[in-house]
């Protein structure tokens, strides 16, 4: 519902899942209203709420979010009071960055909030591949296990781990690997060679690091560089017999191709968090493969992944809000705007 104090910066989420942290931390600011809206597509007393807001906490996930909710430059047209965008995860899918710098509307994400929690899915996907957890699971539950070398599996110690790009949770899942005994390589091209070496990888091409890892590993945003970046060139490229994991987004890699590398017993088998659709649907190609393993886009979804997510979601918001630079802003260069629409808001607004 609506907040009733029309004093205030208006704060909009929509109604779906958040930690109780996000309300807790906007309702505890006396200068902004808290207004939860229904986030069924279309419907007229959401437009009317969210087009009086003046921050907007929206989930990033394109699956779960009707589209016109996304921030776009449909949506920011209807919202003209529209101060600032919180996505809530370190993902920013349904939030078009450009058309809000455009409008003078400031972005943050959550990079780095819940990138414990990836990393450690990154080696879950990993480990249930390499010890064959699925199989064994299966036939000790259907009592059809009869030998244990029938479910022998691999060590990862000293094997080759490739990274696909080195940000926050790529460097954690450096720092596993070598736990591991693995030797991490990456490839960042936002990066010095000399910070990659700092976050614990070796620095490569992306040539390379198909050509050497033995594991190749996504941890790189989607967007216009990376879309389709693992299509059949890039599996043929990799080494035969290597494994691909992926926690990042779907669309980064091409599913048809990935379901053609393991037909063809050039892979030897993926860990797959993302997809393109979803959840995918139960049919797809991929879930009927002994070797994937397979989730459903739950590598930050844990309790305490979530719980840094919602708290930096509402914290940033407040910070914008009080005329602050937060610290995961996406669109620098709004800021002076941002800064002479929020003065002019508070004018208006809080007189």
């Amino acid at each position: 519902m609506p907040a009733s104090n029309h004093n205030a910066l208006r704060v909009a989420r929509l109604d779906l899942w958040v930690n109780p942290v996000f309300d807790q931390v906007i309702t505890a600011n006396a200068g902004l209203a808290l207004c939860v809206l229904s986030r069924e597509a279309g419907r007229p007393d959401t437009w009317a709420a969210l087009s009086q807001a003046h921050a907007y906490h929206v989930s990033p996930a394109k699956d779960e979010l009707p589209s016109c909710w996304w921030v776009n430059n449909a949506l920011l047209a209807r919202c003209p009071d529209l101060l600032c965008v919180s996505a809530g995860g370190a993902g920013y899918d349904t939030v078009d960055v450009d058309a809000c710098t455009r409008a003078g509307v400031a972005v943050v994400n959550q990079a780095g909030a819940n990138a414990a929690s990836v990393a450690e899915m990154t080696f879950a996907l990993l480990l249930a591949l390499v010890k064959r957890l699925n199989a064994s699971d299966a036939m000790l539950r259907s009592g059809t296990a009869v030998s244990r070398e029938a479910l022998m599996g691999n060590e990862i110690e000293g094997r080759v781990f490739g990274l696909v790009g080195i940000g926050a949770i790529g460097l954690r899942a450096a720092r596993i690997a070598a736990g591991f005994g693995m030797r991490p390589i990456a490839y960042d091209p936002l990066l010095s060679n000399d910070e990659i070496r700092a976050r614990g990888a070796e620095p490569v091409s992306f040539a390379d690091l198909l050509r050497q890892a033995d594991v190749v590993s996504l941890h790189c945003p989607l967007d216009t560089s990376t879309r389709g970046m693992m299509n059949a060139q890039a599996y043929a490229a990799m080494k035969p017999g290597a494994l691909f994991l992926t926690t990042a987004r779907g669309g980064i890699h091409d599913e048809t191709a990935l379901q053609q590398a393991l037909e063809s017993g050039h892979l030897g088998g993926a860990g797959l968090d993302v997809w393109q659709v979803e959840p995918p649907p139960s049919a797809h190609p991929l879930l009927q493969r002994d070797d994937v393993v397979a989730t459903f886009h739950t590598a930050g979804v844990t309790h305490e992944g979530r719980r840094k997510v919602a708290q930096g979601s509402a914290s940033q918001i407040v910070t914008m809000l009080s005329g602050e630079r937060p610290a995961q802003l996406l669109n620098p260069a709004v800021w002076p705007r941002f800064q002479e629409r929020l003065a002019q808001t508070k004018r208006i607004e809080l007189v």
